[in-house]
């Protein structure tokens, strides 16, 4: 069980830098970020959750619009975030600024992914991306019944063994399979399910040694940092915004959450 009191300590429950991206987190208990690339199925998923209890607005400094709502499982609360739909998180557009920040600074309490079925392969890629910054997500496969009207069969368990976190076949135009996917959200966040995400290795030996090298310090510098290698990797391809996190401290809030998690995992 976890202890509430401890949980409105957590820094995705206060006022700090949900706050600072728009987001009041006030009578609700978790947040969940729905992610994706375009013509996913997304929005459909996201009226499913919420039932179109919705409201929306721009993000802060930004004209890109931002809808956010609610919905009720187990008795636990959530704030369902809906990120700009984007094919990537390297934070060359402001879709994808804006998509990353949330999940790096934000912190949600679980990313959901929603992929096209019938575009597994392409979809991935945002998917494997999502997994180096977070360990909290889950694949929402998507557009199953397209699939299966184009003959094409999709093992989700071996999905889920090879990615290291839950898959759920959905067809959200029917609402078939969100009931698993309120329920596999519910579990991520309570401590249920745990995620062990598939990471990358690099190819050209000599990046891996200067991704390892520059991890390492990052580690000392921020002890519990839980995506250090995710970060050197930005920090090696010139990513000012985590250059300046980084000279800022800004991403020692990433530890801190983890530190308290770890003392959650103990109630």
């Amino acid at each position: 069980m976890i202890d509430q009191n401890k949980c409105e300590a957590c820094p995705v429950h206060n006022a700090g830098n949900l706050k600072r991206l728009g987001i009041n987190m006030d009578k609700f208990d978790f947040v969940v970020a729905l992610a994706g690339n375009p013509n996913t199925g997304k929005s459909t998923v996201f009226n499913n959750l919420t039932g179109l209890k919705q409201h929306t607005g721009n993000w802060p400094g930004k004209t890109v619009t931002r809808a956010e709502g609610g919905f009720e499982f187990n008795k636990n609360r959530y704030k369902l975030i809906d990120l700009p739909g984007t094919y990537s998180l390297l934070s060359t557009s402001t879709d994808e600024e804006i998509a990353r920040d949330f999940i790096l600074f934000g912190q949600p309490d679980v990313t959901v992914v929603v992929v096209d079925a019938t575009r597994l392969e392409r979809n991935l890629n945002l998917v494997l991306q999502v997994l180096e910054i977070t360990d909290r997500a889950i694949v929402c496969l998507n557009l199953m019944d397209e699939a299966g009207r184009r003959n094409i069969e999709i093992d989700e368990r071996a999905l889920t063994r090879d990615l290291g976190i839950p898959v759920v076949p959905t067809e959200a135009r029917q609402d078939v399979g969100i009931p698993e996917l309120l329920k596999t959200v519910d579990d991520v966040v309570t401590g249920k399910l745990i995620c062990k995400p598939y990471r990358i290795t690099g190819s050209s030996k000599g990046l891996t040694k200067a991704v390892e090298n520059l991890a390492e310090k990052i580690k000392n510098e921020f002890p519990g940092l839980p995506n250090a290698r995710w970060v050197a990797l930005r920090l090696l391809d010139g990513d000012q915004k985590i250059i300046d996190a980084v000279r800022s401290g800004e991403i020692s809030g990433i530890v801190k959450r983890n530190a308290i998690e770890e003392n959650f995992a103990t109630v």
